[in-house]
């Protein structure tokens, strides 16, 4: 696979990235979606850019499992070879589209044009903002949906340890913020619903994250025969191993230490942290919890969506 900087040193990238100074960026508005200002000052690029029939796009909202389904997908495209997947860190076998670093690291978008096909690319975008090409492509999308109390503790955990992401505040706040859709991609309900809608239209696999974390085996073999691979049993034994969070923890081609801690600084919090469903009733009050299932219901209602918070 072709990377932009095949040859670079780690340490040598670390200290030109702490050179050019990770600053938290604020969001910018993108058609009443917020998106961090380095995306947003790359829009045109980002519209521009050329899908292929064969490209396979991996989309979540932020931290609803999306590096779990990469490196799902990875093990599936390699037959289960983990030493093929430890090739290259998950962000270079599968680039975020809309990822712009500090120099001299690569944008997702350089990344993926640099790619051979078939490409696998990451993106957070909702429906309305993905660069026109993929539909005119009829480009195999696999979404992955989380419930949203599970999203929203998270996304904020990922925020206090992401120093390219704005201050989360308080978790009262934070949460205020995540509800109101006040956050980088903007609103969960309008993000998951778009999606399901999209499904009716183009060739969208819908995945729910508690039902992967229910039956791994049962959710990679339909992602499997949504690739058009048959699995053998004992290759997806293998797969559901190498993809258990315990695995993916101790992984670095998957657990982001590879990554500057001047950019994603895990002393703060892990970046895969607990990987469970449920984890909300740590951080939600009582009241916290009836007032987003009311919003909920409120929003969802009308579709056929539901979410499952306990397993």
């Amino acid at each position: 696979m072709a990377h932009v900087y095949p040859e670079m040193d780690p340490d040598s990238v670390r200290e030109d990235v702490e050179a050019n100074f990770i600053k938290r960026l604020e969001p910018v508005e993108m058609e009443g979606v917020p998106l961090l200002s380095d995306t947003v000052k790359n829009w045109a690029e980002i519209k521009r850019f050329q899908a292929r029939p064969d490209d396979l796009l991996l989309c979540t909202y932020p931290k609803a499992g999306t590096t779990w389904i990469q490196e799902i997908v990875d093990m599936i495209q390699q037959r289960g070879d983990a030493q093929k997947c430890a090739r290259a860190p998950l962000y270079q076998r599968s680039p975020y589209l809309e990822m712009f670093p500090p120099k001299p690291l690569p944008s997702g978008l350089e990344e993926a044009e640099a790619m051979p096909s078939p490409r696998t690319i990451k993106t957070h975008f909702p429906v309305q903002l993905l660069p026109p090409s993929f539909w005119e492509q009829n480009c195999k999308i696999i979404y992955v949906a989380r419930n949203i109390k599970d999203n929203a503790v998270s996304f904020f955990h990922f925020h206090r340890m992401n120093m390219g992401l704005p201050e989360p505040g308080q978790w009262d706040d934070f949460l205020k913020n995540f509800i109101a859709g006040k956050v980088t991609y903007g609103s969960w309900f309008d993000h998951v619903c778009g999606w399901w809608e999209a499904k009716n239209h183009y060739p969208v696999l819908y995945l729910f994250y508690e039902d992967i974390k229910e039956d791994p085996a049962r959710e990679i073999q339909k992602v499997a025969q949504f690739l058009g691979i048959e699995l053998p049993e004992s290759v997806l034994k293998k797969i559901v191993q190498q993809t258990t969070f315990e695995s993916m923890k101790e992984n670095p081609m998957t657990n982001y230490s590879t990554v500057p801690s001047s950019i994603l600084d895990q002393s703060v919090s892990p970046f895969l942290r607990k990987g469970t469903v449920g984890d909300w009733k740590e951080h939600f009050t009582v009241a916290q919890s009836e007032w987003t299932d009311d919003i909920c219901t409120q929003k969802l209602r009308g579709t056929s969506l539901s979410f499952r918070t306990q397993i």
